[in-house]
């Protein structure tokens, strides 16, 4: 065989292999694959759940004509998730300064559109947090938590170049700007989010305790304030606290006994696919509510499993950042891992009847085209700041003979 031969046969033989020196090869072994199998499983859960959840959907939202089309949902859902799965690989291959420069643009945009969410959005539902029209819709606040994440990520991260920037006040400054932004639309839960994002980004930032604490005593005066005069979170804190008043929030108390009764009807192992009937009286089944049409359908272990998956989505990321050296993808990757986290743990909360009606969809499970893209950007930026470093890997036991 001539040389040529051989090194084609080799070549050939490494594609696919650690060897391929191919773009996809080099990202596939140094992408952190037990992260991007728990995002693909999620979504695989996601789609599993939506069909479950569709029909009642169908036949509650969508009109006559759908009645006899109980996965219109499915099928819209199967198209959002073809359409994010090259978004989340093409995102995770971006070099860190060039997926740093993406998020910084993303959110300037993002917070652009937020401005002229009340006065060109949409409402649905009450709330006008859309924008766009027809299938182009866009919630911007969706698409604003990552760019938010990396953007809070490289600002805090200047304190270790530059020890009086600051830092902290410039984030506080831009987390209050968008909340006052969104309590127009209004969300309340997003809000919410924006908030517990940004507090555990300063606290790993290393933010001195003191300055923790003071942040912490401002949340019983700012949900005070919140309760006082924003009439939305009033209505929903009432609706929670006290279910036998009437008023704005009865039809999330109604929403909330919907959620916890579809939950538990299925037992431990649920009532199998296709058999839940109680779904049929959930207003949103197929969003919001989706975690409780999966305990109905594949019963309460199923939900349990659901929980370990996010929960070993963050501990992995955590875990993944022991030896990380560089401070923005130390903030940016852990900040990314509390968005989805705190989500996730927000949507069961609601659905279990923990926590007070917040519109909180469940990451990468619920329906949703804005929701499923803009998380799948963030899955794709986390991928890109936990990529491995060579020089990590590197034992400075080992000579390196091939410096020599």
């Amino acid at each position: 065989m001539t040389d040529v031969g051989r090194i084609s046969r080799g070549k050939l033989k490494n594609r696919g292999g650690r060897g391929d020196p191919s773009p996809l090869g080099t990202w596939f072994w140094d992408i952190d694959r037990v992260l991007l199998l728990l995002a693909l499983f999620l979504m695989a859960i996601g789609l599993i759940a939506v069909a479950a959840g569709s029909p009642a959907s169908a036949m509650r939202y969508s009109g006559e004509h759908l009645k006899f089309a109980p996965l219109h949902y499915f099928w819209r859902q199967v198209m959002w998730v073809a359409a994010s799965l090259p978004v989340m690989i093409g995102v995770s291959m971006l070099p860190v300064t060039l997926a740093r420069r993406m998020a910084l643009v993303g959110a300037a945009a993002c917070v652009a559109l937020l401005v002229l969410v009340p006065f060109v959005g949409v409402t649905v539902n009450g709330a006008r947090r859309w924008i766009g029209v027809g299938i182009a819709q866009v919630q911007p606040s969706e698409f604003l938590k990552p760019f938010f994440i990396v953007t809070v990520a490289w600002l805090l991260s200047l304190k270790a170049r530059e020890e009086d920037l600051p830092t902290t006040a410039l984030t506080a400054g831009l987390t209050a700007v968008i909340a006052g932004l969104l309590m127009l639309q209004p969300d309340f839960g997003q809000t919410m989010m924006f908030s517990i994002i940004w507090l555990a980004m300063v606290t790993i930032a290393g933010v001195p305790t003191r300055v923790i604490g003071g942040f912490l005593a401002c949340v019983p005066v700012g949900l005070g304030a919140a309760y006082v005069f924003y009439g939305t979170a009033r209505a929903r804190i009432d609706a929670f606290l006290f279910p036998g008043v009437e008023g704005e929030g009865a039809s999330d108390h109604f929403q909330t006994n919907a959620a916890h009764a579809t939950l538990t009807s299925g037992g431990w192992t649920g009532t199998g696919p296709g058999g839940g009937t109680v779904k049929f009286g959930l207003p949103e089944a197929h969003t919001d509510y989706i975690f409780s049409v999966v305990g109905e359908e594949f019963g309460l272990i199923a939900c349990m499993v659901v929980a370990v998956v996010f929960l070993a989505l963050v501990v992995r990321v955590f875990v993944k950042l022991l030896d990380e050296q560089d401070p923005f993808k130390l903030l940016a990757a852990s900040g990314l891992a509390v968005q989805f986290g705190a989500q996730a743990l927000i949507s069961m909360a609601v659905n279990t009847g923990l926590a007070p009606s917040k519109g909180m969809t469940l990451p990468f499970i619920s329906y949703g085209g804005s929701s499923m893209l803009a998380l799948s950007v963030g899955m794709g930026l986390l991928l890109a700041f936990t990529r491995r470093n060579p020089f990590l890997m590197r034992s400075p036991y080992v000579k390196n003979w091939s410096a020599s």
